[in-house]
């Protein structure tokens, strides 16, 4: 191994061991350099060739730790001990052939080629023995959850001009799941329109109609937990052999594999396995599959395969016709009078809709009224009130999360990800223009942040919105859904 590239590594190492957090208590530091110290010991470096450095890491989970935790600490080594415009690349040891290695080499000058990020290779045959994360270990025959709501059917499911499209499409799928050319169906909209509803929909008609299949909805944060879990126990093929047995996936807020480029991987394999063999994916999102950030442009390519379909806010008639269904179902009957009435007054989701037509038959139970126009706006008005708007820290941060589709976790991580520190800027400069709270504060709610921090994000933030047309976008955007 080239000495020279190891007493530079050996530098950096040294450097960011000295720059670890300060803590409280020194026991608390010292875990901190233990954590760090079991991280880096089987990571090295291969080689660096015209400002690109290569790093080996032992695994897909590796190289996406350091990016979530170290990678600020790590780029501010870099350029400390090599100089700026530093360029890092990773090699992942458990997905190259044996025998071969990357040799060490070590230039500042030339025109050598940057080595490439190594994909993850999923094995297509299943083993005798398949690992479910969803029941106990060692039982011989698989019974898997499908983990479906029965409330969520095609008989609840009210159909108008907003989703008419859609559902067609999803009963179709129900009839044939995997052998129609709607594979996989990708259903994106906002919040509360029925996205969810129609995915489970489509899993409890399959298995009504197959009860052999094997159907599994789930939410791609759960998807993820079990991929970070099974990466850590070094069991990642098992996590795919047990995917591939599903006849028919149902994930919803596919949005949230944004930035995970270790979990997109396998995914990616997962996807084209039961895609190859007749599985049906289907797939829900806040937003079209163009829209989705830092998402690996061959993913983005196999969610065009099938069909994309939008699922808007419902209209005035579909939200009349929800009222009647719900209602009906509760032996309620209103005049047309009071159904114009409340379509009028709820016309953001199917969620909130739901949610004020259950608050009036509670109110109309509790006081044993019979239902009246002036109930109704008596009904609206306090939950109105109940649910008064307040611009504060949090608020913000949770509009913020929504518009990116990002966790509030991953907002507050320290993570300098283009993805993430942008979205944190904008909600430090939010929080500013917004509250009465101080730089020092906002940093300290922003996952303890330095108040200069803070002020480098404002003033950035309005720089950039004057000269960006993406940033201006988002700020224009961002202040309708927070002051509306």
């Amino acid at each position: 191994m080239n000495d020279n590239l190891m007493l530079i590594w050996d530098n950096c190492l040294q450097f960011m061991r000295d720059n670890l957090d300060a803590a409280e208590e020194q026991s608390d530091l010292k875990k901190l350099e233990n954590s760090f110290n079991l991280l880096f010991e089987k990571v090295y470096p291969l080689s660096l060739v015209d400002n690109n450095l290569t790093l080996s890491v032992p695994s897909d989970f590796y190289k996406e730790y350091i990016e979530d935790n170290y990678l600020s600490l790590l780029s501010a080594s870099l350029k400390k001990n090599i100089g700026k415009g530093v360029k890092l690349w990773y090699s992942v040891m458990e997905n190259k052939p044996k025998g071969k290695e990357t040799p060490i080499t070590m230039k500042v000058k030339g025109n050598a080629i940057a080595t490439p990020k190594t994909q993850e290779t999923v094995s297509k045959s299943l083993p005798t023995t398949i690992i479910n994360p969803f029941v106990v270990p060692g039982i011989k025959k698989i019974n898997i959850d499908s983990n479906l709501k029965a409330d969520f059917s095609f008989d609840n499911y009210v159909e108008g001009e907003s989703n008419k499209f859609a559902s067609t499409v999803a009963k179709s799928i129900a009839k044939r799941p995997g052998a129609t050319a709607f594979n996989p169906l990708f259903l994106h909209g906002g919040y509360g329109v029925g996205k969810t509803h129609l995915g489970h929909a489509v899993g409890l008609e399959v298995k009504s109609q197959f009860p052999d299949k094997v159907v599994l909805y789930i939410s791609s944060e759960k998807f993820i937990q079990q991929f970070i879990s099974s990466a850590k126990a070094h069991k990642q093929t098992e996590f795919s052999n047990f995917y591939q047995m599903v006849d028919v996936l149902i994930i919803d807020d596919i949005q949230f594999l944004s930035g995970k480029p270790a979990t997109q991987d396998s995914f990616f394999h997962i996807f084209d396995y039961l895609h190859q063999n007749g599985k049906q994916i289907i797939l829900t999102s806040d937003r079209a599959p163009v829209d989705i950030m830092d998402i690996q442009e061959r993913i983005v390519s196999r969610f065009k395969w099938g069909l994309t379909a939008e699922i808007k806010s419902p209209d005035f008639d579909t939200r009349r016709k929800i009222i009647i269904d719900k209602l009906s179902r509760d032996g309620i009957v209103l005049s047309d009078e009071m159904l114009d009435f409340l379509a009028n007054e709820v016309n953001s989701s199917v969620r909130d809709l739901i949610g004020v037509i259950n608050s009036v038959i509670a109110y109309s139970t509790v006081y044993k009224s019979d239902l009246s126009i002036g109930l109704l706006k008596e009904t609206i008005s306090k939950i109105a009130n109940t649910k008064k708007k307040i611009i504060d820290i949090l608020y913000i941060q949770e509009v913020i999360c929504d518009y990116f589709g990002i966790k509030r976790e991953q907002l507050l991580s320290k993570t300098r990800k283009r993805e993430i520190a942008l979205p944190r800027q904008l909600a430090m400069y939010f929080a500013k223009e917004y509250t009465n709270a101080t730089f020092a504060k906002i940093g300290e709610d922003m996952g303890g942040k330095d108040h200069s921090t803070v002020m480098y994000a404002c003033d950035q933030i309005k720089d950039m919105s004057k000269m960006d047309k993406e940033i201006k976008k988002y700020v224009k955007e961002l202040t309708e859904k927070i002051k509306n």
